[in-house]
């Protein structure tokens, strides 16, 4: 007993200490840590500004930020002393949202700033994001404004450790209670939800005032997710898979793409990224060793980046043809998105990023340039990441624009993005809540995240997720 009692003992410490570790490892976001960081008051002159609640540039403005939030847009000096951040004649746009990722420490926070995204909807919740979310409202740490779903929602048939497997109507309803309860701001539908299911969580989402996000269920007809209580449809690719069972065809596509339209409260997030790099994983049999998974969760590189790796490599290995057949897909999904665009229904941009080979932060860049690559227009882009994205919930409204009394989470870059989106890789700074973080700094958060070593931490907080969710 005492050896094992001892073990025991030594695991525990042992545990704490990588926690710990990764806690220390992650202080450079602590606003108290950052003095440059810690104003909120500020005079932005000499700026172009991208408004984007209209397709125009406003010429050598002036913003006014108060307490992180936007009081006026001038071209005269406040009457008042204040610190002034001379623009220099940059271009000033709403900082960049990423609608669908999969947060998995806080070093992804700053590989996120880094790369102009200051709003994050995370659509796998765990209690680690409890924790993250509190601390960001809290301005504890500099991080994008973080929203989180629930665990995901299935039936009791798609078994894994990722998945709430549900059973019952009344289990249904008390779980999407639990999470309004416990602080998710949203709720996750999966696959494997039968009609009883569904109509529970959608019932009582209704109920509890929570908005529902949707990764359509091969168990209800497609239609299903056109409810007013679901704001957003996830994956291009669940169109070809479900209601096209895999056919690439464009005929049968326009009612699908006509019913999504006439639901005028649906918006669509194609995550065009996470299908992509399926392609690129076949094409590359060496992209797990390849310089930009570095900035990968250690734990989630060496299992799902692996497992997805082993997965589509083995299947190209048995069927050769796999690979155009996946590009042809790719190339579907983007005819796919123009006509979402084209028949109106608002485009929500979002990249999978945090699992397989979906890189946190830089993924947003070739999700744009995918969304360029379909037809739409640079303005037409950024709106995805931008208003678009910020109307999908009422939670988010104080986002995506740059207008009198929105939240000041801005991007400022040094060129025209409207003509030119690769500007958007290399902020020049951005502002969150009206604290402006440097180049430099955002360089900074980029190195720290490189390959940094939380295996352990990163596995104890996704047993933690299993004990208490299952």
């Amino acid at each position: 007993m005492k050896i094992f009692f001892g073990i025991v003992g030594m695991v525990i410490i042992a545990a704490i200490i990588a926690l710990w570790l990764d806690i220390m490892g992650t202080r450079y976001l602590k606003i108290k840590n950052l003095p440059d960081s810690n104003n909120s008051t500020y005079l932005i002159t000499n700026a172009n500004i991208l408004p984007m609640h209209q397709d125009t540039v406003l010429t050598n403005k002036m913003v006014y930020i108060q307490d992180g939030i936007i009081k006026s847009i001038t071209e005269s000096l406040p009457q008042k002393e204040v610190e002034i951040v001379d623009a220099q004649g940059k271009f000033l746009l709403p900082g960049l949202i990423d609608m669908h990722v999969h947060v998995w420490d806080k070093y992804e926070l700053g590989l996120y700033l880094a790369n102009g995204v200051t709003a994050v909807r995370n659509v796998w919740g765990m209690p680690m994001h409890l924790r993250i979310k509190d601390d960001v409202n809290n301005d504890k740490i500099l991080s994008p404004h973080f929203y989180t779903t629930g665990p995901k929602l299935t039936g009791p048939e798609f078994i894994g450790d990722d998945n709430l497997n549900l059973t019952s109507h009344s289990e249904a309803k008390n779980k999407v209670i639990s999470y309004k309860d416990r602080g998710y701001d949203f709720i996750k539908t999966y696959y494997g939800l039968d009609r009883a299911l569904f109509d529970a969580v959608i019932e009582q989402a209704a109920i509890s005032k929570l908005d529902i996000v949707a990764h359509p269920s091969q168990k209800v007809p497609f239609s299903y997710h056109l409810h007013p209580q679901i704001k957003s449809i996830e994956h291009a690719e669940e169109i070809v898979q479900q209601p096209l069972q895999f056919n690439l065809d464009t005929i049968k596509l326009q009612p699908i793409i006509d019913s999504i339209s006439n639901s005028k409260h649906s918006r669509y997030c194609p995550t065009l990224t996470v299908f992509n790099n399926i392609y690129q994983m076949m094409m590359n049999d060496s992209i797990l060793e390849a310089e930009p998974l570095s900035y990968i969760n250690p734990l989630i590189k060496k299992v799902d980046s692996k497992n997805q790796f082993n997965r589509w490599h083995n299947a190209k290995m048995e069927d050769s043809s796999v690979v155009d057949r996946i590009k042809n897909q790719h190339d579907f999904h983007l005819e796919s998105v123009a006509e979402l665009h084209k028949a109106g229904v608002p485009i929500i941009c979002g990249t999978d990023a945090g699992i397989g080979v979906t890189l946190p932060g830089f993924s947003i860049h070739k999700e744009l340039a995918f969304y360029k690559e379909a037809g739409l227009s640079n303005y037409e882009v950024l709106k995805t990441a931008t208003v678009n994205a910020a109307q999908t919930h009422s939670i988010m409204n104080q986002l995506g624009t740059i207008e009198e009394g929105k939240v000041a989470n801005l991007l400022l870059v040094d060129l025209n993005p409207l003509m030119e989106l690769s500007t958007l890789e290399n902020p020049s700074s951005i502002f969150i809540k009206g604290r402006q973080i440097n180049r430099k700094t955002l360089l900074s958060f980029k190195e720290k995240a490189k390959n940094r070593k939380n295996l352990i931490a990163s596995s104890l907080r996704y047993l933690e997720n299993l004990i208490i969710e299952k």
